[in-house]
């Protein structure tokens, strides 16, 4: 694990986005809320939530950090379900696995909740968007 301890503390934040592709019936169901287990949508978001507190459980050396915020924006559209999440903190390392782990985890979720109606979903296009603070600075990823 990297030694962060000399580093300052500073305000850290980064967006991660990805998607679910389906059947567009599969996608009308959602937003008809015609899923037998519940609100996709609502349950993946709590689950990126969830997800961004477990981050340093579930990959190896990553710093546990004090998460200040996250947000999760969960859209559906004709053929997919796309996720993006923002998260903030306040400390030494920056929260990108946290950013992308709240996004995985979001998308599983609807996988989970969906697979019954849908084998052939695809998980799709997860990547990091946006960070912000810290040594290395400002990064937007290219389009």
């Amino acid at each position: 694990m990297d030694e962060v301890g000399a580093k300052p503390e500073t305000a850290r934040e980064a967006v991660a986005s990805g998607e679910v592709r389906m059947a567009r019936a599969t996608a009308r169901r959602i937003s008809r809320r015609a899923i037998e287990k519940g609100d996709v949508l609502a349950v993946a978001r709590l689950a990126g939530i969830q997800a961004v507190k477990r981050a340093a459980d579930l990959i190896p050396l990553c710093h546990p950090l004090r998460v200040t915020g996250v947000d999760l924006e969960l859209t559906c559209a004709a053929d997919r379900v796309r996720i993006t999440a923002r998260v903030r903190a306040f400390d030494r390392t920056g929260v990108e696995m946290e950013a992308l782990t709240a996004v995985q985890v979001g998308l599983l979720t609807v996988y989970d909740m969906l697979k019954a109606v849908d084998r052939g979903m695809t998980i799709t296009d997860v990547r990091l968007l946006e960070k912000r603070g810290g040594k290395s600075g400002h990064f937007v990823a290219a389009d």
